[in-house]
């Protein structure tokens, strides 16, 4: 068993070809529909599968920018979040989170995307006991 993620944009073709500049994605198939509308491109980061999806509002699949935001956090896992971090912003990423070493043991910050998506860039840089990640949050979040 494992999870694909499908997401919502209005453009999936436009999306796609962002997500490939910005993340380096890699497409592994389209679905075309009549005119210039796609219906959805699956794409590689690195082993994981993304689904991207065109909207379709009178169906009820609409997209973050629609609805006005999200809650939802795709989190990638790299060995250099700082080259990948940069490359998003450069392909118009808004960070949400600056990049910056965390308590828990990874270098870590939040993008969002021109689509209304959040993205987690991580890269682990040390193993952190769980109990002294349990205290940090304590502490960080008020509550320790």
């Amino acid at each position: 068993m494992n999870i694909a993620a499908h997401i919502v944009v209005q453009d999936a073709a436009e999306a796609a070809g962002w997500y490939a500049n910005a993340f380096g994605a890699r497409e592994l198939s389209r679905i075309p529909l009549p005119g210039t509308k796609v219906m959805t491109v699956e794409l590689a980061f690195g082993d994981s599968v993304v689904h991207v999806g065109s909207e379709f509002p009178d169906m009820g699949i609409v997209s973050p920018l629609t609805i006005g935001g999200t809650a939802t956090v795709l989190q990638i896992n790299t060995d250099d979040a700082d080259g990948l971090w940069t490359r998003a912003v450069n392909a118009g990423a808004e960070a949400r989170h600056q990049l910056a070493d965390s308590f828990w043991g990874e270098r870590h910050g939040q993008l969002g995307d021109p689509f209304g998506h959040r993205w987690d860039i991580a890269q682990r840089v040390r193993d952190v006991p769980h109990d002294e990640i349990v205290a940090a949050a304590a502490q960080a979040f008020g509550t320790g």
